[in-house]
């Protein structure tokens, strides 16, 4: 029971003042934040809402230490946009944020999908969403496409099971669990209006807008880099045009179709390479990618013979 003494004595071992500059330095976020400035290309709406979700979280400890707040704020987030555009990747720097801030106890993210927590039985949902919900707590739970959660379409279907101790998990361990949902935008929105108790308990909601055609070709050129690669210019100039045309096609997906692009183009490379046993190479020649492993995509053969 608290009395007016304990009470003073606890505002008395509150800090008066605290450095602020000391604190940010003190718990890293910073260097989280400076990391996602180096990893994702573009995406300035969602650096800066993940800025003030940091400040916010900043402040809400030294309140905490100063003892002004007594609750935990709530954390659930949702994440909106097409694939490929670094919606993983925040939620892995989210997670660092949150545990350096101790707002979680692990900076650790689990990834599922419905596959994952929704049974195909009776009495199967349960268990399997009880175990992801165990192996998550203590940081970050990302369910991708969680509008699949939903079907009422299927009156068999056990997804609501899963919905209902989701729901209730959120609400009574969220000091100690967050849970990021993420998928379309569109769908979304009809799943959170099939499910206004998810709504209620998601405190930001952040969407993920599509990569331009030269943040995709500085996200080349990065992946490229990184992997001992370099475009030569006229080659540079054909993966332009690649993007491009590539756009527009259907199962376009962002980032990922970029890598998964590069990696043909690697493939192609090397079996140019090869293809002249007897002569020599040196660094260039293994570094440079070439205009015609670029243009040997069937992206450009599409074009031509629609």
């Amino acid at each position: 029971m608290s009395t007016p003494a304990m009470a003073e004595a606890a505002d008395q071992s509150a800090p008066e003042r605290i450095d602020l500059r000391a604190e940010f330095s003190a718990v890293g976020i910073g260097e989280i934040l400076d990391q996602l400035d180096r990893e994702l290309v573009g995406l300035k709406p969602v650096k800066t809402r993940i800025r003030e979700i940091s400040s916010l979280l900043l402040i809400e400890r030294i309140r905490k230490r100063m003892n002004l707040t007594s609750e935990v704020p709530t954390l659930h987030m949702s994440f909106t946009g097409n694939p490929g555009t670094g919606k993983t990747t925040v939620a892995l720097r989210i997670a660092s944020i949150l545990h350096r801030l101790g707002f979680v106890r692990r900076g650790q993210v689990v990834s599922v999908t419905r596959d994952e927590l929704v049974g195909q039985y009776i009495g199967h949902t349960a268990p399997k969403t009880k175990e992801i919900l165990k192996k998550a707590m203590g940081g970050v739970l990302f369910i991708d496409e969680a509008y699949y959660l939903h079907r009422p379409d299927n009156e068999r279907d056990y997804g609501q099971e899963a919905i209902e101790i989701l729901l209730q998990v959120m609400e009574s361990q969220r000091e100690d669990l967050v849970v990021i949902l993420a998928g379309y935008g569109d769908r979304m929105d009809k799943f959170f209006a099939s499910n206004p108790g998810f709504r209620s308990r998601i405190a930001h909601h952040i969407d993920f807008p599509d990569y331009s055609d030269a943040e995709l070709l500085t996200i080349s050129e990065l992946m490229l880099s990184d992997m001992n690669y370099t475009f030569t210019p006229e080659s540079r100039a054909a993966f332009e045009r690649y993007i491009e045309l590539r756009k527009t096609q259907p199962l376009f997906s962002n980032a990922r179709s970029i890598r998964n692009a590069l990696d043909r183009i690697r493939l192609r490379q090397a079996s140019r390479l090869v293809a002249d046993l007897d002569r020599t190479l040196n660094v260039d020649d293994i570094m440079s990618i070439e205009t015609s492993d670029v243009l040997a995509s069937r992206v450009f053969g599409a074009v031509q013979n629609p």
